[in-house]
């Protein structure tokens, strides 16, 4: 992990397209802008982690009320 210390106004690059921009510092709040392409999803840190966990229990069972049986071919 690389920890900064930054004044409003200052920035940090990351790569060459990435650019987060130091807005305003008050107390224990600091606001950024973060320059990205379109392509580069950014998320907070608990919106990611909700997405996360969602998605992990969407892969571990079929949603509630749906009967895959009629997708399968009948038996014979």
């Amino acid at each position: 992990m690389l920890v900064l210390t930054r004044k409003p106004r200052q920035q940090i690059m990351i790569g060459d397209d990435i650019v987060i921009n130091v807005v305003e510092v008050q107390g224990d709040n600091v606001r950024i802008a973060i320059e990205a392409p379109r392509s580069v999803k950014i998320y907070r840190g608990e919106i990611y982690r909700a997405i996360q966990e969602e998605n992990k229990e969407a892969a571990i069972a079929p949603p509630a009320g749906i009967d895959l049986s009629s997708a399968l071919p009948p038996r014979t």
